[in-house]
């Protein structure tokens, strides 16, 4: 089978935030620039704290760990910093230590996009929480033993479910 890593890199498309590329006969997205995502796992009290918001491209609300882009605002950011700053906007909690768990990739079959998973730790409420003006966050904190059913009643209602609850599935 031929594969097309050797094949040059072409540029289909190219918006604000997105771009679609292809190499040889495959095609696929990147983001723009030299941005990456930062996905949190967050624990207050024996409870996660997951969130669901309204995604335009599956068109209805989706549950899912708080996340945020790292360098979409400031090419300078960190990982670290940018999970303390966007654990906060989006869930009203802030973190004494961010723990980097590991790099993935999002999806690697149409997707360049990775995204380092970290564990907040030394939890504490500073605010509301709910995003930014251009966000509708909801905050959730379940106990771990019942994420299951959680994201079952919430798929049973209509919501997209993130692979990343995976984490935290009994099959």
């Amino acid at each position: 089978m031929t594969v097309d890593r050797d094949a040059p890199l072409e540029v289909m498309w190219e918006g604000k935030f997105v771009r679609a590329l292809k190499r040889g006969r495959w095609e696929y997205v990147s983001r723009t620039g030299s941005v990456n995502a930062v996905v949190i796992i967050a624990e207050h009290e024996g409870k996660v704290l997951i969130i669901d918001q309204y995604r335009v491209p599956v068109g209805k609300r989706c549950l899912e760990l708080p996340a945020g882009l790292v360098g979409d605002e400031d090419e300078h950011a960190t990982v670290e910093g940018t999970a303390v700053k966007e654990l906060e906007e989006e869930t009203g909690y802030t973190a004494e230590r961010i723990e980097r768990l590991g790099e993935f990739q999002s999806s690697p079959g149409m997707l360049s996009e990775s995204f380092a998973l970290v564990r907040a730790h030394g939890l504490r409420k500073v605010g509301e929480g709910g995003g930014t003006d251009h966000e509708d966050i909801n905050v959730h904190l379940v106990a771990r033993e019942d994420i299951p059913a959680f994201v079952a009643e919430r798929r049973a209602e209509g919501m997209a479910i993130d692979v990343k609850l995976l984490l935290f599935m009994n099959f």
